[in-house]
């Protein structure tokens, strides 16, 4: 089996969507569609490249009315789920793909068959055309999609709502007044689905970034109805809490007062790429009782360019006890990796305790 990910479309794939297919449409071609699918440039192609010409071959399959199509595409994932295909599968992600491409100039028939298929597939990146599209509408839509009875439904309420939504188009109104967005999030905080939690999390992390001051307001007004909802408001403050944003650190309890940094050390001052930094530090409690403590550090990664760009990682958060010495060892790795690239040459480190941040010490990542 290929460990690339592109490879989830593979000819076993396409050969059982065939046969999909080949049971819903009447006049389907499966050795043209086999034909349009192996292209000469499909080896080359990445997995958002082989998604999207996907959806461009599966046109010429479909009816020419948009309409006729969607309705097409409802009895082909009909038949999908009678063969046994479990959902959530990221392969079928070129229908909302499909939809985006095709249906962006019929609202209605759009967000009928939108509705349908992220019960069967996530349609979170193929929303944000038309919320850029139809704004009012859009805003009006998701809002009653937040108390739909699915929770894949509500989750793509508020998960296509997110203004800064990874490896999709912004939301740049969104992130400039995110009004919109917060009564679907507030309909959603106590919803009895975990992932459709975490997703209101996220998109609260998301406003965050530009509007600090709604999120902690929110907060302030969702702390203590439950224990879920403390953990949405949590998360959702994670980049804040990394920024040590003061009032977040104040909401939250945390106070670097009483609470003593020493011997922060780099075990490794030398860090061979593949290798790991290893650092130590004791953490002390002088106060009678007991303190809250969040504890991070942050990698000041050289860049190509020779600026550095620090990074924040989290290493525990919790109440220490009084009058008591907490030796702490950690490493990081530098594992090649496709999401970063290390460069050679001196990097910096420090220690964050309760948001205040140690003096940096240096390190070298070597060949």
């Amino acid at each position: 089996m290929s460990a690339l990910f592109k490879d989830i479309y593979s000819k076993s794939f396409y050969n059982e969507f065939s046969e999909i297919l080949n049971q819903t449409l009447p006049s389907f071609n499966k050795v043209k569609f086999k034909k349009l699918i192996f292209n000469d440039k499909f080896k080359a192609y990445e997995l958002k490249e082989r998604m999207t010409h996907t959806a461009k071959v599966l046109n010429h399959f479909l009816p020419a009315d948009f309409n006729e199509a969607t309705i097409t595409i409802k009895k082909i994932i009909e038949n999908l789920r009678f063969a046994g295909i479990q959902e959530n599968c990221l392969e079928f992600m070129f229908f909302p793909e499909y939809i985006a491409m095709y249906g962006i100039d019929d609202y209605e028939s759009s967000i009928s068959v939108l509705e349908f298929v992220t019960q069967f597939t996530s349609c979170e990146f193929a929303v944000r055309p038309f919320i850029l599209k139809y704004e009012t509408l859009m805003s009006k839509q998701m809002l009653r999609w937040s108390k739909h009875e699915n929770n894949m439904v509500r989750r793509l309420a508020s998960e296509g709502s997110r203004p800064r939504l990874p490896w999709a188009m912004a939301l740049p109104n969104y992130k400039k007044k995110p009004a919109p967005i917060l009564p679907i999030l507030n309909n959603l905080k106590q919803d009895s689905c975990e992932i459709v939690r975490r997703s209101v999390a996220n998109n609260l992390n998301d406003i965050s970034k530009d509007n600090p001051e709604i999120v902690i307001d929110i907060a302030k007004k969702w702390q203590g109805i439950s224990q879920e909802t403390n953990a949405i408001i949590k998360h959702g403050c994670r980049t804040l809490l990394k920024q040590g944003n003061p009032a977040v650190l104040k909401f939250f309890g945390l106070n670097s007062k009483h609470i003593i940094l020493s011997d922060f050390t780099i075990v490794t001052p030398k860090v061979n790429i593949g290798s790991q930094l290893e650092f130590s530090f004791s953490i002390f409690n002088e106060d009678k009782k007991k303190r809250l403590v969040r504890i991070e550090y942050g990698i000041y990664y050289k860049k190509k360019n020779g600026n550095l760009s620090k990074k924040v990682f989290k290493i525990s958060e919790r109440k220490i006890e009084p009058n008591r010495i907490y030796e702490m060892t950690r490493k990081q790795n530098f594992k090649r990796i496709t999401t970063r690239k290390f460069y050679t040459g001196q990097h910096k480190l420090s220690l964050i305790v309760n948001g205040q941040e140690s003096e940096t010490e240096n390190f070298e990542l070597i060949n």
